[in-house]
């Protein structure tokens, strides 16, 4: 699990090259624009593309990794903050995330899923009888998007966010410091921690 960067032989230039290098796309009527780095380069060159980690939250008693486990995969709808909808936007295709249970007792991670199917718009915001229904959306101009994840692995414990908080090195972890956003970026360095701490058992 310890790598930083890829390197992709690409081909000739296939995306609508209208949103930022990193994917990252901050305006609702950018939304529509995802063009990576792969995109603009010439046919044949050699590309070096970050290979970022994640954090996902959900609720256990909504969709528990266990539920995750046993569907192989499934999409990450729901999602309404305008940070973590642009951090679904930023993942791409093998990127890892940590799988994390809210609202629960006691928080923390449980496990670990994959990024197989980049961001697409979530099609719960245009079903009424939705709880995340947006009048605000439309098929043409789509507010809101999701990723769909896979079943990587489940930790043999917990890794509560009680230690994550007193861990040297996660100090300055988003989950640490923004700890109600549910889509977070993970630093390779917080990513080995938490693996080690993962592995700690008693």
């Amino acid at each position: 699990l310890r790598f930083l960067q890829r390197i992709y032989a690409t081909g000739p230039a296939g995306g609508s090259g209208g949103a930022a290098a990193e994917g990252r796309v901050s305006a609702p009527d950018q939304l529509g624009a995802r063009g990576s780095a792969q995109d603009s380069a010439a046919p044949g060159a050699l590309s070096i593309v970050s290979v970022r980690h994640w954090l996902l939250k959900s609720e256990p008693t909504t969709f528990s990794i266990d539920d995750l486990a046993r569907l192989g995969v499934e999409h990450w709808d729901g999602v309404r903050a305008w940070p973590a909808r642009n951090h679904l936007m930023e993942m791409r295709f093998g990127e890892l995330g940590f799988f994390y249970h809210s609202s629960a007792d006691p928080p923390g991670v449980v496990g670990i899923c994959e990024v197989v199917r980049e961001a697409y718009p979530d099609f719960t915001q245009f079903d009424p009888a939705s709880k995340y229904f947006d009048p605000r959306a439309s098929h043409q101009r789509p507010r809101w998007f999701m990723t769909d994840m896979k079943f990587v692995r489940k930790f043999p414990r917990l890794v509560p966010l009680s230690e994550i908080r007193q861990t040297p090195g996660l100090q300055d972890m988003q989950l640490v410091k923004f700890s109600r956003l549910s889509v977070q970026a993970v630093s390779e360095k917080e990513w080995e921690i938490i693996l080690d701490l993962a592995e700690r058992v008693s």
